[in-house]
């Protein structure tokens, strides 16, 4: 069976500020999708990440399609009004253009999708991420799928040993989709090179070379480049498939323990460590730090099992003390150096202002004369 995974997600209004959702506010979404299945859809999920709601919906149309897009849209304009009504915080915050247009892309929410074939057995991991921005999940990506010291299937398993073609995408370029295709291990090194400015390359979608399958796709849209202001972090969302053709469920979610380091946090304009949280994690310290959930699934004839949580486990405690220890160490250096995000990410901020405002008050001076030595 061909079956489509959409995620579109949006921050639509939130209580106290960046920190979570009512509870109205997520039934009136939920209840929108519902309407929808057994037509449009065959079945879907709403997950929440600090004050994010992602829709996954399940369904044959392919990949891009105008009605599903439609749905989510309504549905998110649907959670606005609830949200207005309620007075939260940021309502349609993330809604950037005021009338749909057949796609929901570029329009302010997040979309990640992908179509395949289903295997007899067909599980996949939903990724959200919440005060961060698509290139947070460059590092675990690389990790899991270029690196044997992290997945050791690359060694063992003759279904991912011949290795991913990394689709990577320039995300300032305006113009269009700019992308460039990369395969490891053969070109490695230039991959490292484009992800390690997390910034700009963003992983866009991964592909296994054994069977040409699509294994991952990241939501690649930057807000800024959409409203041409600061409008808020980008919050990503990402499907990964596992077993078998790609790495295991466990050699996806390892490289999350590292708590790298990402763009984001208070104002989208800081750093700090980016924490694997359960689900339902509100936003709090420093409107942070940058978190990301996981929902774990199984799809079947277009169906989905439960949902289950793979960092609501002991584990993954000992990683959120880690990082909210690296998170209180970057924030000790407040506004100076690594601990704020350069210059060239803050164009749409404040700064930008007082910028402006002090350049006229600087003055060249003429170069002191020599001072002549006197032997």
């Amino acid at each position: 069976m061909t079956t489509t995974l959409s995620i579109i997600k949006a921050d639509v209004g939130s209580i106290a500020g960046h920190a979570t959702p009512s509870k109205p506010l997520l039934a009136t979404v939920h209840e929108h999708i519902a309407g929808a299945v057994g037509g449009l859809i065959s079945d879907f999920f709403v997950g929440v990440t600090g004050d994010d709601i992602a829709i996954l919906m399940v369904h044959t149309r392919g990949v891009g399609d105008e009605e599903i897009h439609h749905l989510a849209w309504d549905a998110f304009k649907a959670g606005t009004r609830t949200a207005k009504a309620q007075g939260l915080y940021g309502a349609g915050q993330d809604l950037l253009i005021d009338a749909f247009s057949g796609n929901i892309k570029g329009l302010g929410p997040a979309v990640a999708e992908m179509e395949f074939d289903e295997r007899p057995n067909e599980p996949f991991l939903m990724f959200g991420a919440d005060k961060t921005e698509p290139g947070a999940y460059n590092l675990p990506l690389y990790l899991a799928f270029a690196d044997p010291m992290n997945t050791s299937g690359l060694l063992l398993s003759p279904e991912i040993n011949q290795g991913f073609r990394f689709r990577v995408m320039d995300v300032n370029y305006t113009q269009g989709d700019r992308v460039i295709e990369l395969d490891a291990p053969e070109e490695l090194y230039d991959l490292a090179a484009l992800l390690r400015d997390n910034d700009r390359y963003v992983v866009e979608s991964i592909w296994s070379r054994h069977s040409g399958e699509q294994a991952a796709v990241v939501s690649t849209q930057r807000l800024h480049n959409i409203a041409g202001k600061y409008t808020g972090k980008d919050d990503p969302v990402m499907l990964v498939r596992v077993q078998k053709d790609f790495p295991a469920t466990g050699e996806i979610l390892a490289p999350f323990a590292v708590a790298h380091y990402v763009g984001g946090f208070m104002r989208g304009s800081h750093v700090g460590p980016l924490m694997p949280v359960r689900d339902g994690t509100k936003c709090s310290y420093f409107d942070g730090p940058p978190i990301v959930c996981c929902f774990g699934f199984c799809v079947h004839n277009g169906k989905l099992t439960d949902a289950i949580d793979p960092f609501d486990h002991p584990f993954w405690d000992t990683v959120r003390t880690r990082a909210a220890e690296k998170a209180m160490e970057i924030r000790r250096q407040g506004f100076s150096g690594a601990a704020m995000l350069p210059y060239s990410e803050l164009e749409y901020g404040g700064i930008v202002n007082i910028m402006e405002r002090l350049q006229p008050r600087f003055e060249i001076k003429a170069p002191a004369t020599p001072t002549a030595i006197v032997g």
